[in-house]
């Protein structure tokens, strides 16, 4: 990982309270969307926007699509879900999954705190769910996606959480 994504993640994680933004209002000046943006900028954090909304509002047909066939994806942990996923096939497995584990309730709770580098972008993401016999889940991510043509080629989690996670999913 470069300079610029190290420094993106601890600053991500160590948001405190800050005199920038007036109280209830969270975010950093790294980059927000603006239509005035140069379109190589605008489109990759456009691209992500959709499909984690398309999540978020459970439109898989609408997320699918956004991911390319080979997607390379990273789950990290130690459990049934965690890994290097090949492709898109293997992610909708993976998610499919997830869901059945939880009797559908994982949920994408919210996405914030977007910042772009070129054709990558980076969010914190939240997640919740529940499992039959009680446990919980709730634990916020750091995504980074690039994309190229159009489409999401590699996603890396960065879990804040990892011991919870390896907890909650199966083995």
């Amino acid at each position: 990982m470069n300079t610029v994504g190290l420094f993106l993640i601890a600053s991500l994680l160590s948001q405190g309270s800050n005199p920038a933004y007036p109280t209830g209002q969270r975010g950093y000046s790294f980059h927000q969307f603006s239509p005035n943006k140069p379109v190589m900028q605008q489109q990759p954090e456009q691209i992500v926007r959709d499909f984690l909304t398309a999540v978020q509002q459970g439109q898989l047909d609408k997320a699918i699509p956004l991911l390319h066939p080979q997607v390379s994806w990273h789950q990290p942990g130690n459990h049934q879900f965690a890994g290097h996923k090949h492709s898109r096939d293997e992610l909708v497995q993976m998610i499919g999954g997830m869901f059945q584990h939880t009797a559908n309730t994982l949920t994408l709770k919210s996405f914030d705190r977007v910042a772009v580098n070129g054709n990558q972008v980076a969010c914190v993401v939240h997640w919740q769910a529940v499992q039959e016999a009680g446990g919980r889940l709730s634990v916020d991510n750091i995504d980074t996606y690039t994309v190229r043509n159009g489409q999401i080629t590699e996603v890396t989690i960065f879990s804040a959480d990892i011991q919870q996670e390896d907890t909650f999913w199966p083995r």
